[in-house]
């Protein structure tokens, strides 16, 4: 079985899963929060039309979870905000 790294930590995966299907089958449910209220999100529509799913990959911002396949020793982070480095508290 293939991992990449989730904040830090090592996140199996099969091939053909997306980095969003992997971090469910790991109990990992949110990886996002949003602008001002650093409200948690993470999978809601599954198929890449909503955004509450974004994370930074490999140093890219905004990349959405549920659609990007999942790489091996791919780095994912958790998102705040849009991913700039902003904080709109």
């Amino acid at each position: 079985m293939s991992t990449f790294w989730f904040d830090g930590h090592e996140v199996p995966f099969r091939p053909g899963a997306t980095i969003g299907a992997a971090l469910l089958a790991s109990g990992i449910r949110s990886w996002r929060t949003t602008r001002g209220q650093g409200r948690p999100r993470g999978v809601f529509c599954g198929i890449g039309v909503c955004f509450d799913c974004l994370a930074t990959v490999d140093g890219r911002p905004n990349q959405r979870a549920c659609l990007t396949p999942a790489r091996d020793g791919m780095d994912v982070r958790s998102q705040e905000g849009t991913g700039h480095g902003e904080f709109a508290g």
